[in-house]
């Protein structure tokens, strides 16, 4: 088993190992004194693990009950929250009991915000099933919802009690949802890693995926633990977000995916730093080129009027400046601010 530490206010493990689901009981056994814990998952991941963890917590003495929402990014807002509010509220749950969130970035956020808020704040643990939020969504401590305005607009840092990864999951994923994480992979070589990034570039990253999960946790880990509410190293982790977001929003949460979405704002983000003079040439093409690699856009039918227009109610908006995150080269980011009133100018210089 892998095993990466992260030391933010509250600290955590994040275990990597095939066959980890099943040990979700003997986690929470070990890490709370949870009599009980709600375990919340989405249509989709539901028929395919909720039996096993629901027995692994079973075995070690917990009640459970079960949260299951609709599948899709169509249901992070407040209104499903407030169901799983009901959910926790009609079982009792009390200060020291637990949630799990079993699913995709989706039921990780919301699970999260749920256990943050709820008698203002339980422990939870991430079991994650999705590549994304294994390579991502599921580290950090960042949870929310949506609002039509914008992606995440609504949440809270609340860090979790453990992160179990199992790459079985992967499995069960149409390749839809294996490309899709790959836009996150992809950007922790960015803005971190050029070596990771060109191991990408030389080899199929599915083919040592437990590895490519511990380095991109690494990376988060190392960053959170240096910013954990995103005061200023962390935004670089956006790399790609504030046009992705945009794109995302554009499309009604629906058009495009999330790690789509990243793919082609890393892209579009890229140029822009070239055109601009920060970025060195070239950068943009390679990163256009692996994105292919992977099978990930990278163009948009968005006009650069329109992103702007979205990006500007972004949450690293500040004041009448825009932080931007930018590459000198790959694994080289920084960011840069750019007045509200210039972002379509300086994004459209592509």
């Amino acid at each position: 088993m892998k095993t990466v530490h992260v030391s933010t206010g509250k600290p955590y493990d994040i275990f990597i190992a095939r066959g980890v689901l099943d040990r979700c009981g003997s986690t929470v056994r070990q890490l709370t004194k949870a009599e009980k814990a709600v375990i919340v998952t989405d249509t989709n991941v539901a028929p395919h693990y909720l039996d096993r963890v629901r027995r692994s917590l079973e075995e070690q003495g917990v009640q459970v009950r079960a949260h299951v929402f609709p599948a899709g990014e169509g249901s992070k807002h407040l209104g499903t929250v407030a169901d799983m509010y009901q959910t926790l509220a009609g079982f009792r749950m009390t200060r020291k009991d637990v949630i799990v969130a079993l699913g995709g970035g989706v039921c990780g956020d919301m699970a999260g915000f749920a256990a943050a808020t709820y008698l203002r704040g339980i422990d939870f643990v991430q079991v994650p099933t999705s590549l994304l939020a294994q390579v991502d969504s599921s580290v950090g401590g960042k949870t929310g919802v949506d609002l039509p305005q914008g992606k995440n607009l609504v949440g809270a840092f609340h860090q979790p009690v453990a992160v179990l990864i199992d790459p079985d999951t992967l499995d069960t994923l149409p390749q839809d949802f294996r490309t899709d994480g790959m836009g996150e992979v992809i950007k922790y070589g960015c803005i971190k890693d050029a070596a990771f990034f060109a191991e990408l570039e030389q080899r199929d990253a599915f083919a040592h995926i437990e590895d490519v999960i511990e380095t991109c946790v690494s990376v988060k880990r190392d960053v959170v633990s240096r910013d954990e509410k995103e005061a200023g190293e962390r935004m670089l982790l956006n790399f790609g977000h504030t046009l992705g977001h945009a794109i995302e929003a554009l499309g009604g949460f629906t058009a495009i995916t999330h790690g789509k979405a990243v793919a082609v704002g890393m892209v579009l983000m890229a140029r822009a730093g070239e055109k601009n003079g920060f970025t060195a040439p070239g950068t943009a093409d390679r990163i256009a080129a692996l994105c292919r690699r992977y099978h990930l856009p990278v163009a948009t039918d968005a006009s650069f009027a329109d992103m702007a227009e979205v990006a500007k109610g972004d949450k690293k908006a500040a004041g009448s400046r825009l932080n931007v995150v930018l590459l000198k080269t790959i694994g080289d980011s920084f960011t840069h601010p750019v007045p509200l009133e210039e972002l379509e100018r300086f994004i459209a210089a592509t």
